[in-house]
């Protein structure tokens, strides 16, 4: 049970961490073009025929 007084602190720490970087993402802007993701993989960038 003394694992408790280690293990809780951190898993809280953990979800704080990532909590904080999720914001950090909707902040900066990572999330504002969804559509573009569907809409580029459609798109044909192969001029010469060859994939890369």
């Amino acid at each position: 049970m003394n694992v408790l007084i280690y293990l809780v602190p951190m898993a809280l720490g953990l979800g704080l961490l990532g909590l904080f970087g999720f914001l950090w993402a909707l902040r900066s802007g990572q999330y504002s073009d969804v559509d573009g993701a569907a809409q580029r993989v459609l798109l044909d960038d192969d001029v010469d025929g060859q994939p890369s």
